[in-house]
């Protein structure tokens, strides 16, 4: 049994990290309009806040998150990363926020110390 919980209190949950991103951007940005002033504002929000709340976790893993926000407005946008890791320990999470005017793109990778 203990071999389990360190092995989840090591481990990058992904569905945790979701909840944590979600989270802040739902603080962040809410049911704002998209402002092109305020997106400064906003991703810096969100990306301190995810880093704030993975820290909390108190795994050990070094931490990098980014934020995308985007007018909606009939352009598109592709995203793409890779990475060279080890698949048992590092993972990522990458999460898709919208609302009627824009797009937030949130990833977030964590890699084990």
């Amino acid at each position: 049994m203990d071999e389990f919980q360190s092995g989840e209190e090591t481990s990058f949950v992904v569905d945790e990290v979701s909840n944590i991103i979600k989270e802040a951007v739902e603080g962040a940005i809410g049911g704002n309009a998209y402002q092109h002033s305020k997106v400064n504002q906003w991703t810096t929000s969100v990306v301190e806040q995810t880093l704030s709340q993975l820290t909390k976790l108190g795994k050990p893993f070094k931490y990098i998150v980014t934020c995308v926000i985007m007018q909606k407005n009939g352009a598109g946008l592709h995203t793409a990363s890779s990475c060279f890791w080890d698949n048992t320990s590092d993972g990522n999470c990458t999460v898709r926020w919208e609302n009627k005017t824009m797009y937030c793109i949130v990833s977030a990778f964590g890699l084990a110390i």
